[in-house]
């Protein structure tokens, strides 16, 4: 039962397992209100897997979805029992027996003289003698029985009664047996298995073992799947279920969503590797081999294939990247709106995720100036080219993310006596007693704050208004002789909106916020590193520094 894909709830189908092999109930009802597909599974592989020298258990599992009438309920079962599948060139004829020409899926009748047929067939049919055949039906989502074939409910739980054979049958639904049970009595008490529903533990060690059964070779090129990143999907499946256990606790639903999300996610992580050992293979002939392994005890190598686990501020950056992304997988997927191969593809990480996981890489590609000439500094590649709107709404989006919302007034507001803005002063007296509970982290530790759009756009235009003196964008043929009249008109402006949708769309913003929600403002979060923020500033002539409440 190691390799069950069910492994939170093993031990209750190991009894069940024990229980047909020694001295079995008739009648089992199963209940899993969340996966019983995989609790099928499960006890199909328990069965199966259960060998003896004394029985001879023949197997079947039969959809109640797909037999939606009486005759492809009675042939599924009979087929199944009887290992015969229908081929097309015998005419897709169905078991009738050894010698016998007979529809046994007329009626419920003929169904029970089929099993008694194909039970005697079997029995005397294995030169294991003396050995005890047994029968067992296993129905999954039984509950449709109650709205397609209420009739055969009584039928079924009553088979080893009504055919005198050593058959057991075995119901796992969704739903409780109160819900779907005869009125009067007229079924037998079942023996009742209740499948609890899986803890967050459960479902990462459930997550876990699908990561074993899909890694590749250790002696292979690093991909997703390989040994080195166990430790590293152990993280983000923890991460995955926080993110999802508001919704669904379904593990076959998590394992779904995770295998459309963990390629993106470690893709920086792969992309850092390559980028190192380019690095190590130009470096080789300058150095001894034993130079390439760090010392550092956050950083363990990996000797196999040269991998560096990345340390834990690594993986804190990577989770908060890629948790947004997490929940708006499952909003796609859960419901089927598309596939996890076609969401990944068009999901894949953008260029600056390596800038913000790993922040030593996010100049390495500019050029370095000679000495003795000043260049000025300019964003990386990927921002040249945005508007100089675009420019101002990153730049306000950083400040709403790193800012705490109560500085606002105090580093953009204007007051009647024209004070000049301040950033906060941390001052320690010499004598002053040090408070004892937790300490505050600053913002730039914590990564960027979920802000309301209204905020940014009050930040936008303080900006605009202090920092925005091109005449070449102000309008020629209007007098805008209230202080704050152009920056009102620029924000309110259609364009304005219609910037930040593409920004958004580009991952240079984030919406945290469903799109399908009206209540309150979106919610957005910055997108994009602070070193890149402080290229924008310098283009546009704005204090960063100035304006933000922490320093860098």
């Amino acid at each position: 039962m190691a390799s069950n894909p069910l492994l939170y709830h093993h031990h209750r189908l190991r009894e069940v397992s024990f229980l047909l092999h020694a001295s079995p109930s008739p009648f089992i009802f199963i209940n899993d209100p969340i996966s019983p597909r995989m609790t099928t599974q499960a006890v199909l592989g328990a069965l199966s897997s259960t060998t003896s020298t004394t029985i001879s258990m023949h197997l079947v599992h039969v959809n109640a979805v797909t037999c939606f009438s009486a005759r492809l309920l009675f042939d599924a079962i009979l087929n199944g029992l009887a290992q015969w599948t229908p081929s097309w060139e015998e005419g897709c004829t169905n078991w009738s027996g050894p010698n016998d020409t007979r529809r046994y899926n007329e009626s419920l009748d003929a169904f029970l003289r089929g099993l008694k047929t194909l039970y005697s067939f079997l029995h005397h049919s294995d030169s294991n003698l003396p050995r005890v055949t047994r029968f067992v039906i296993v129905i999954e989502r039984v509950e449709r029985l109650k709205d397609r074939l209420p009739d055969l409910i009584v039928p079924l739980t009553r088979l080893a009664e009504m055919t005198r054979i050593d058959v057991t049958i075995i119901f796992v639904s969704s739903g409780r047996w109160d819900d779907m049970r005869p009125s009067l009595g007229a079924s037998p008490d079942p023996y009742f298995v209740d499948i609890s529903i899986p803890t967050k533990e459960a479902c990462v060690a459930h997550l876990c073992s699908v990561f074993q059964s899909c890694q590749t070779e250790p002696n292979l090129s690093l991909n997703p799947y390989h040994p080195a990143l166990e430790g590293i999907h152990a993280s983000f499946a923890s991460i995955l279920c926080d993110a999802c256990f508001p919704f669904t606790n379904d593990p076959d639903e998590l394992a779904y969503a995770a295998a459309a999300r963990w390629p993106g996610f470690v893709q920086p992580i792969l992309d850092n590797h390559a980028m190192e050992r380019g690095k190590d293979d130009s470096n080789l002939t300058e150095r001894d081999d034993n130079e390439h392994l760090f010392t550092d005890d956050a950083m363990l190598v990996d000797d196999t294939h040269d991998f560096v686990t990345p340390p834990e501020e690594v993986r804190m950056r990577l989770n908060r990247y890629f948790k947004p992304s997490i929940t708006a997988a499952l909003e796609q997927l859960y419901p089927r709106f598309s596939n996890a191969q076609d969401w990944a593809d068009a999901n894949k990480p953008s260029p600056e995720a390596l800038e913000i996981v790993f922040p030593v890489h996010r100049v390495d590609h500019l050029s370095k100036p000679r000495i003795g000439v000043t260049v000025k500094e300019k964003p990386a590649e990927p921002y040249r080219n945005l508007t100089r709107m675009s420019k101002f709404i990153l730049i306000s989006s950083f400040l709403a993310s790193m800012n705490p919302a109560k500085s606002d007034l105090r580093m953009f507001g204007r007051g009647l006596d024209e004070k000049k803005r301040k950033r906060r002063r941390i001052t320690k007296a010499p004598s002053a007693k040090i408070k004892s509970g937790p300490i505050k982290i600053p913002q730039h530790f914590l990564g960027p704050a979920v802000f309301p759009l209204d905020r940014m756009l009050a930040i936008l235009g303080a900006l605009l208004e202090e920092n925005d003196n091109d005449d070449n964008f102000r309008p020629s043929k209007i007098d805008f002789s209230i202080p704050g009249e152009y920056t009102d008109m620029e924000v309110s402006r259609v364009g304005v909106c219609s910037t930040i949708i593409d920004l958004t769309s580009s991952r240079l913003l984030h919406r945290t916020s469903p799109v399908e929600r009206l209540d309150g403002p979106p919610m957005f979060k910055c997108g994009v590193s602070y070193d890149v923020v402080l290229g924008l500033a310098k283009e546009l002539d704005v204090p960063l520094q100035d304006l933000l409440w922490d320093s860098l």
